[in-house]
């Protein structure tokens, strides 16, 4: 392969990059629920947006579904690391399932804080993409009270009843600048709207975010490893390609192309927080195979966050 791409020399990895705390709790407690309670054990959408993590998964044991009338009386269930909405769980709880929740404990913290604001009367705007079953399972948790944001476009188009009694809260895998962009046309509007109490966006989209806007400058080309379905996978491309540098999201080696190295000395790395390590190995071994000598970790945050699992799923 080296033939054709005869420039690039350096890989830069980004740090911090790949899973994060809560897709390793969500995988954990589907592996143990296999472990302790045998296949199978049905998922309530994909775990976590991954290809490579899913089909591991489903080689175990673990089914996906989406439609909960898929799940047998009596089976085990876990809800994926996105969240459930309340009508969701109603429906577990009537088909007398055992349930894990495998919810991202920063998720479970907007959706509190959503049954609070709703609780106590507030009109709720969330920022997020429709479609995200994050986010519906977050608008899932009130029935009414709540409308979802994409674009600086749609606060226009808000009709609140009630101005000074307005909040919002974010999908927690938004690119940082696209929410900022947003927030402020939000707050322009209604400068009264209350903000949530800590910063919905996560400390590991955030960390992977900047670490990709620190490598934006020391590369020409960027590839994040990650599904398409992953939306923090996506805004580290965007984000790369916002910083000026040519980015591609790949699932696996085998999407890289080599037209897309032509010219290239130095190449970056990183990785969705649902995206494994040993996919990164593998993207940096191709991108050897395409003449890189020489492989380089960058600095960035050292992430120390640890979520537990489930008591009933601890080994004794």
């Amino acid at each position: 392969m080296s033939d054709s791409i005869a420039n690039i020399k350096t890989i830069k990895l980004a740090n911090p990059r790949g899973f994060c705390a809560g897709v390793d709790r969500a995988i954990e407690i589907v592996e143990r629920a296999i472990d302790m309670y045998g296949a199978p054990i049905y998922v309530k959408h994909e775990v976590v947006h991954n290809q490579f993590v899913v089909d591991g998964l489903r080689r175990k044991g673990a089914v996906f579904i989406e439609d909960m009338e898929d799940v047998p009386v009596g089976s085990t269930l876990i809800y994926s690391a996105h969240g459930v909405s309340q009508m969701v769980q109603n429906q577990a709880q009537e088909r007398g399932l055992r349930i894990f929740d495998a919810t991202c404990p920063l998720v479970s913290k907007v959706h509190a804080e959503v049954a609070r604001l709703n609780r106590n009367g507030f009109e709720i705007v969330m920022i997020g993409h429709r479609g995200h079953p994050e986010v519906e399972g977050t608008m899932g948790q009130v029935s009414s009270g709540i409308t979802l944001v994409e674009t600086v476009s749609d606060v226009s188009d808000l009709r609140p009843k009630n101005p000074e009694k307005l909040a919002y809260v974010t999908q927690t895998t938004l690119s940082v600048d696209d929410a900022r962009t947003i927030l402020e046309a939000l707050k322009k509007r209604f400068p009264r709207i209350q903000a949530p109490k800590k910063d919905d966006i996560c400390y590991a989209t955030q960390n992977r975010q900047d670490a990709v806007k620190a490598l934006s400058q020391k590369c020409e080309l960027m590839i994040v490893v990650g599904s398409p379905t992953s939306s923090n996978s996506n805004r580290l491309r965007e984000v790369a390609a916002t910083h000026g540098v040519t980015a591609y999201l790949v699932d696996n080696e085998d999407e890289i192309q080599g037209e897309w190295l032509s010219g290239v000395s130095v190449v970056g790395v990183t990785a969705g927080a649902s995206a494994p390590e040993v996919l990164v190995t593998a993207v940096v071994n191709r991108l050897k195979e395409y003449g890189a000598t020489h492989v380089e970790e960058t600095l960035g945050v050292d992430e120390q966050v640890v979520f537990q699992v489930p008591g009933a799923l601890k080994r004794k």
